[in-house]
């Protein structure tokens, strides 16, 4: 990662004249690396009629940040070069010209990877740190906890009953969506975690039933084990071989949630695809999800996960960098697993 940077300046009153942020320095081919990243200063502009400047004081970083950085079509629009990166964050309103938000407030917004932001007040939603730590709006309380809930009440819905198989599960949509599928009344919830200190913390700290180490191989054999009759619903954020032993296993009419395919996110080779005929002759369905059509039901979410963080029935564990400066090496930790629940960046 290149640097131009200065110590941040601050105006007579106290509030800074420039930024830190993270920009994409080149459009990486394979797994990124830190070159592909630069941290430089940036002027902060005058704030015009509605709007306000954050202290961002938290970040996320996230798998699916790895496809912007390539320059093709898709549903959200590619990382420009020479231009900050973005993504969820957290911050106090330092300055404001929007009257709904006034300085003090706690907002939650996309424009991240940088440590001050302006913003207009319509693309930033208040949040409440009486209800749960700020950093929680990022995992739980957030995109990736609404991820979790929509994908196993709507996408591929848990009835009671119901056995459950999570991939990624010791990650940051993973360790949640076991924890609700719980919630939502599945009578077994299974969950694939790479290496035994992940297994056994879905084990001992998140309830799942059954923990698989998709390292130690043969997982078509360990989800038998775990599961000799059967799954009802998978929630995917893998791909590749993942997907294609949850297929295998399905009962008639399972359900399948397609949250994400971190195993091709760099480039690799597919591996074998899961068998469609045996997923049409069992009438399973396979479903693609986009967390942004959910929104509408965000507010409903974080009042029933709210509760849920209260009573102790979802429990969350972060890994967590510190400084901007840090923000690329959690990113490619991020994307070779080297997170335990979510990857948050706390801003000096």
């Amino acid at each position: 990662m290149s640097v131009q940077t200065t110590d941040t300046e601050t105006t007579q009153t106290g509030l800074p004249r420039t930024s830190r942020e993270i920009q994409l320095a080149a459009r990486p081919t394979g797994a990124p690396t830190a070159a592909d990243f630069a941290l430089v200063d940036k002027p902060i502009p005058a704030l015009a009629a509605g709007q306000i400047l954050v202290r961002n004081t938290w970040m996320s970083v996230d798998p699916y940040m790895r496809g912007r950085m390539d320059d093709r079509p898709s549903y959200i629009a590619p990382f420009q070069l020479g231009e900050a990166l973005e993504g969820s964050a957290v911050g106090a309103v330092v300055a404001s010209t929007a009257p709904g938000i006034p300085v003090g407030s706690t907002v939650s917004h996309f424009a991240g990877w940088r440590e001050y932001a302006v913003l207009d007040a319509a693309v930033a939603t208040p949040i409440d740190p009486a209800l749960a730590a700020d950093h929680h709006y990022l995992g739980a309380l957030g995109t990736t906890g609404l991820t979790a809930y929509a994908a196993l009440t709507d996408v591929a819905q848990v009835n009671p009953g119901d056995t459950v198989f999570i991939s990624a599960a010791a990650g940051a949509v993973g360790s949640v969506a076991g924890q609700i599928a719980r919630a939502l009344g599945a009578a077994k919830v299974i969950g694939s975690a790479g290496g035994p200190a992940k297994t056994r913390l879905l084990l001992d700290e998140f309830g799942f039933d059954a923990a698989l180490d998709y390292r130690a191989g043969d997982l078509a054999g360990q989800l038998a084990a775990a599961a000799p009759e059967g799954i009802d619903v998978y929630l995917d954020s893998v791909g590749g071989e993942h997907l294609r032993v949850a297929v295998e296993a399905m009962r008639p009419k399972g359900r399948i949630a397609l949250v994400g395919a971190i195993s091709g996110y760099n480039g690799a080779a597919d591996a074998p695809g899961p068998d469609l005929y045996k997923a049409a002759t069992r009438e399973v369905s396979l479903r693609g999800m986009l967390v942004n059509s959910y929104f509408p039901i965000f507010g409903e979410y974080i009042g029933k996960a709210a509760g849920w963080l209260a009573d102790g029935t979802l429990r969350t564990t972060e890994t967590v960098y510190e400084g901007l400066e840090q923000a690329p090496a959690a990113f490619l930790g991020v994307l070779s697993g080297a997170n335990t629940g979510k990857m948050l960046v706390r801003l000096g």
